[in-house]
């Protein structure tokens, strides 16, 4: 029995790994540094501590993490006040899940970045709890993220639903022990193996 469900954000209610990538790509490229083929995977699910760090320190930017993470953060907030590239389907599938389960938030996304992308598409109301990992310790696949959702909405894990794309975001949620709902994007295939995989219509129906 599903008593609440959890969302991701990128990628799952916005389409923004596109953006995030080439944000963090102008950046990397800016300071001279090397974009490594397998970056982009790596980096979902990070906190931004996490993906400060490693632009800063793997990826060859060269400046403090807390500078990376303000400059990629200002750029992206600049991106969403052109246009926030909602999914296709996003707004209604929160809409009519919200009309039978209690819905929350887990993202890796900087809490100003969700509030933004979430005021912007009216979605806000849906939610009745929102966090990032910058709330937590660890930023996913550690389960932190879905351990403090859950707990703040007051249901146990095992009677949540989580709705990921990413192998980390699902990693963590697995990790925590919820349902694990995964709906991948093609361009970023998370490469995971062994979770239970099913529609998010399916919650909606």
């Amino acid at each position: 029995m599903i008593t609440a469900v959890v969302f991701d954000l990128d990628g799952v209610l916005v389409d923004s790994e596109p953006v995030w990538e080439q944000v963090r790509r102008d950046l990397v490229a800016e300071r001279g540094g090397h974009w490594a083929p397998d970056a982009q995977r790596r980096i979902m699910g990070m906190s931004t501590p996490e993906w400060a760090r490693y632009l800063s320190d793997d990826l060859g930017v060269g400046l403090p993490p807390e500078q990376v993470a303000a400059l990629v953060i200002d750029r992206m907030t600049a991106r969403y006040r052109e246009h926030v590239p909602l999914m296709d389907g996003a707004v209604d599938a929160v809409h009519r899940i919200a009309a039978r389960w209690p819905l929350a938030v887990a993202s890796s996304a900087p809490a100003t970045l969700i509030e933004t992308v979430l005021q912007s598409a009216g979605l806000r109301s849906c939610f009745t709890v929102v966090m990032s990992t910058e709330q937590v310790a660890h930023g996913k696949p550690a389960p932190d993220i879905y351990l403090a959702v859950t707990a703040a909405l007051g249901c146990p894990p095992p009677e949540c639903a989580a709705v990921e794309d990413s192998a980390n975001g699902l990693r963590s949620a697995a990790a925590a022990g919820l349902r694990v709902i995964a709906i991948p994007q093609p361009e970023y295939p998370p490469g995971l193996a062994g979770l239970t995989t099913d529609a998010v219509a399916a919650l909606a129906g």
